[in-house]
């Protein structure tokens, strides 16, 4: 039986330019990024690379459609290594141009090609949520089919990853607490997830410990608090990531993905309107397990007693971003059952990671409620 699985070599540097001298960046790279982290970082070093802009393509979360045109326009390049440097929609299109032969992303999702490893990917990452740089996930908006899909296969894995606390410090602040809420939901969700061990919970506890400290701290300090502690929410979310990546996420993740692929809601975002609703339904289907470990440690982070952490919680994120009813996004009631048949159909890859079996009725109940 596998225990943990971490093929990416970590690296962490103070400065972009000092990552950029060391791993010697030339015209055999091509860099996927933003313009916003180009022109302070990498526009002053007059670095050689092939350079693609994310935003170029279109905004928000990654989809089959903005990848195959920025697809179109790399085929005509020649590189050796990709070179990902933002949030979780240019790693996660970063991780699929890895792909040898890739014509039309889709293909790659549906599994309708071999999926093999072409070129050297390089991850750093410019918000502290995904985790992504560690693991083997891909997900994106697939148009046609109205929901988002995740390719999981070592051949995204990136070959090394590489933290650098001030590619964070231009984030604006809902950004950095949708993202680092996301590292929580990571992390808490891998810990009870059937594939969870004790050196996956070894992570998930690390990152959950780091992620509440921070938000404690911001929730009495204000928000420029974060600019104190933005290596360790990178560590906290990396930590996260090796936690997921071996563990798995569950429901949270596959309630949310049908909202933010039909209202196009940020990932970490949706996740976060699902996230205790979850906690609290797990809790009461099956009270007893590693989920009572959990609640002890959530009510020592929080100070709460056991049986009120997740309404603590609530408040403490609350702090960061407003919790609101689904149908604020544009969700319809109709959409309820839609979704919840979407989830039954279409997301079984991450409901066999939940901490005890969902019904469909459970499903539909959580939408219920939180519309």
């Amino acid at each position: 039986m596998q225990l943990l699985k971490l093929k990416s070599r970590l690296h962490q540097f103070e400065r972009f330019a000092d990552f950029a001298a060391e791993f010697d960046l030339n015209e055999k790279d091509l860099v996927i990024t933003n313009g916003f982290l180009y022109e302070p970082f990498m526009m002053p070093l007059n670095l050689k690379c092939h350079f693609i802009m994310q935003e170029k393509y279109g905004l928000g979360e990654p989809s089959d459609e903005m990848m195959n045109a920025m697809l179109a326009d790399i085929c005509q390049m020649e590189f050796d290594r990709i070179i990902a440097i933002g949030g979780g929609t240019v790693i996660d299109i970063s991780k699929l141009f890895v792909i040898e032969g890739l014509k039309n992303v889709v293909e790659a999702f549906e599994r309708k090609i071999p999926l093999v490893k072409g070129k050297q990917l390089i991850i750093l990452p410019t918000t502290c949520g995904t985790g992504s740089e560690v693991t083997n996930i891909s997900i994106a908006e697939i148009k046609s089919k109205h929901t988002k899909m995740g390719l999981a296969d070592d051949t995204l894995l990136a070959d090394d990853a590489v933290i650098i606390p001030e590619l964070l410090r231009g984030l604006p602040f809902r950004f950095y607490a949708a993202s680092a809420i996301d590292a929580l939901i990571h992390a808490m969700e891998s810990y009870l997830s059937p594939k969870a061990n004790c050196y996956t919970q070894l992570f998930s506890r690390a990152a959950i410990e780091l992620i509440i400290d921070v938000f404690g701290k911001i929730a009495t300090q204000g928000q420029d608090y974060r600019f104190e502690r933005l290596g360790d929410m990178l560590i906290a979310s990396n930590y996260a990531g090796i936690a997921f990546g071996n563990a798995g996420v569950g429901a949270v993740h596959a309630l949310s993905y049908p909202l933010g692929g039909t209202y196009h809601v940020p990932h970490g975002e949706a996740n976060y309107q699902f996230f205790t609703a979850i906690f609290k339904l797990y809790q009461a289907k099956a009270p007893k397990g590693a989920i009572e470990t959990l609640n002890a440690l959530l009510a020592q982070l929080l100070g709460s007693p056991v049986n009120e952490v997740y309404e603590r919680l609530d408040i403490l994120l609350s702090n960061l971003i407003d919790k609101c009813p689904l149908k604020e996004y544009g969700m319809r009631s109709e959409d309820i059952e839609l979704f919840t048949q979407s989830v039954i159909n279409s997301q079984q890859r991450l409901l066999a990671n939940n901490y005890t079996p969902l019904t469909e009725e459970d499903i539909r109940s959580v939408y219920q409620q939180l519309y």
